[in-house]
């Protein structure tokens, strides 16, 4: 449901005056669990640039299409938002960032404009850092700094393809990958040995044929001088797992590296369902036993003692798929048996125009009943998806409440929280989905439609600290409790660790209104709304606050 322009108004009100009131840190004892994470998906070039000193690396030229060049976000500038507390103000408990592995250095038309790999999917060498997006020992203070704050860091990882062949970025050898076909999706066989687009070449995953290593990365790591370096180490990784040398496997050793060396805390896995299914649960095998290295040599940076995370984009995945995914000709796969802990779930976007009920009662009990144990990653925007909810962002505080309150993980993207458009002129394909930060219009709190942006982001803020707060809203089981106004519990209980919660929404503007906790908390119990900061005793099984809000986020704490 759209907020009115009268509710509107309130919010706006309700903001100015009880904003103090609602800075408490989002942290009451309870254990940070996946599948109630939010997480922040950002792209590294597009969201805050903390170093300029790395722009236009490699003789890159600003000359690209709209939107589809380098932009200057990097490393530095995470970090520069997560120490000003930015993520943590909004509630996010995890930060999945696009690539930031060595992208190729010219330029390629898709049939959308000159482009450049500044998304970051498009490897020149796993090995190494673009110097766009910063160093290593950026990226170092990155992850510590996030740690500090209870933050985990989330890897996108590609193992279907390199980058595009341009005049600087010579194709991999044929024992690597394919140049051809390209895929048509009919069944298993022409989604996986085949390329995803003309000139992004396939790597041959299948494979279990010794390769050596390509020559353009042998002379580049030779110029680089840590030739012999990289070579002992896969000498050392091949001996220690006795796979054979074939593709997937150096790959598998280049991603978990980054694991070991900086504490990577889980990987997104790009291009899943173009791939071999077992694959995954290999690179889940070897990132895990980086992880579990990283963890006993770094005993003070470590966040408790939670295995690794991998969540699997498998393109057009629906939650109502559960754990049969459907690749035609025949073939379903159960990704989750594959190393996953989560997928991505691609039908929040177009569900959220459903009410409220119908999407969190029916996402509980897939969760809870066929997918129990796993969990999906909710969004309602994303870089890659051309139908957003909401793409001109004039049901802000609906989409917060639909992403942030549903069971299941959710996945923020850049500037869902800031009303970021996702229409630009001028912007072809994906491109338009994809415009830098608008750090300004959060600044000057810029009006969009009946809303302003500082106000809208206070909103979802308040929403994601008690999101993070409370393990209940993602991972609990959901239950309606009252219609109107529209009231619904969820519980949750875990290694004897429970949480309870009741979020009411869409309350009538301007006036308190009396709100069903019955059956959650007892008649004398006082309870806190998170929206406001106010506490309240319950009474003949309701619960009334005096500063009245549009929501209300009811917890014992």
């Amino acid at each position: 449901m759209k907020l009115p322009v009268l509710a509107a108004s309130m919010l706006l009100a309700f903001g100015a005056m009880s904003s103090a009131q609602a800075q408490a840190p989002a942290s009451n004892g309870k254990p940070f669990v996946w599948e109630n994470a939010t997480v922040y998906f950002l792209l590294t070039d597009r969201f805050n640039n903390g170093n300029p000193a790395n722009d236009r690396a490699y003789g890159r030229k600003d000359d690209a299409a709209k939107l589809r060049g380098f932009m200057g976000g990097d490393i530095a500038g995470i970090t520069a938002k997560i120490k000003d507390g930015y993520f943590s103000n909004l509630g996010v408990n995890a930060i999945w960032l696009t690539p930031v592995i060595e992208n190729i250095h010219g330029s390629t038309d898709e049939g959308t404009g000159k482009s450049y790999g500044f998304h970051g999917y498009w490897a020149k060498d796993f090995t190494a850092l673009d110097a766009a997006f910063g160093t290593e020992d950026e990226l170092r203070t990155l992850v510590d700094t996030a740690h500090a704050q209870g933050i985990r860091i989330i890897f996108d990882v590609v193992l279907n393809h390199t980058g595009p062949v341009t005049a600087q970025d010579p194709v991999w050898p044929k024992t690597w990958v394919r140049t051809g076909p390209k895929c048509t999706y009919k069944d298993a066989k022409t989604t996986m040995d085949c390329t995803l687009v003309d000139n992004l070449p396939d790597i041959l995953t299948g494979s279990n044929q010794n390769v050596e290593l390509p020559p353009q990365l042998v002379a580049k790591w030779k110029k680089e001088g840590r030739y012999e370096r990289e070579v002992k180490e896969l000498d050392d990784f091949f001996k220690r797992t006795g796979y054979p040398r074939a593709p997937r496997y150096y790959l598998m050793k280049w991603h978990s590296d980054w694991v070991r060396k900086f504490g990577i805390d889980g990987f997104r896995a790009d291009t899943v369902k173009h791939t071999e299914p077992g694959i995954w649960k290999e690179l889940k095998k070897e990132a895990s036993l980086a992880y579990e290295d990283w963890k006993r040599a770094n005993p003070a940076k470590r966040l408790g003692d939670l295995p690794f995370f991998m969540t699997s984009e498998v393109y057009g995945y629906e939650i109502k798929h559960a754990r049969r995914y459907d690749l035609g000709g025949g073939m379903t796969v159960d990704y989750l048996a594959q190393g996953f802990d989560s997928m991505i779930n691609f039908s929040l976007r177009s569900d959220a125009r459903q009410g409220y009920e119908k999407v969190f009662s029916d996402y509980s009990n897939i969760l809870n009943g066929d997918m129990k144990g796993f969990s999906v990653l909710n969004y309602i925007s994303s870089h890659d998806d051309g139908s957003p909810f909401d793409p001109l962002r004039e049901r802000p505080l609906e989409a917060a409440n639909k992403l942030l309150l549903a069971p299941g993980s959710a996945q923020i993207y850049y500037g869902d929280e800031t009303a970021r458009l996702l229409k630009v002129e001028g912007a072809e394909g994906d491109a338009t989905l994809r415009s830098f930060m608008n750090w300004d219009e959060l600044k000057n709190n810029a009006q969009r439609g009946a809303y302003r942006v500082a106000d809208i982001h206070d909103h979802w803020a308040r929403l994601g600290r008690f999101r993070a707060a409370h393990p209940a809203v993602g991972a609990g089981v959901h239950q309606m409790l009252a219609q109107s106004p529209y009231t619904f519990k969820r519980t949750w209980e875990k290694n004897g660790v429970s949480d309870r919660v009741v979020v009411a929404l869409d309350l009538p503007a301007g006036k308190p209104t009396a709100i069903s906790v019955r059956g959650v908390f007892n008649d004398g119990q006082t309870v806190r709304d998170w929206y406001t900061g106010k506490s309240a005793t319950v009474k003949d099984g309701k619960v009334q606050f005096e500063l009245a809000a549009p929501v209300a986020l009811i917890a014992q704490d």
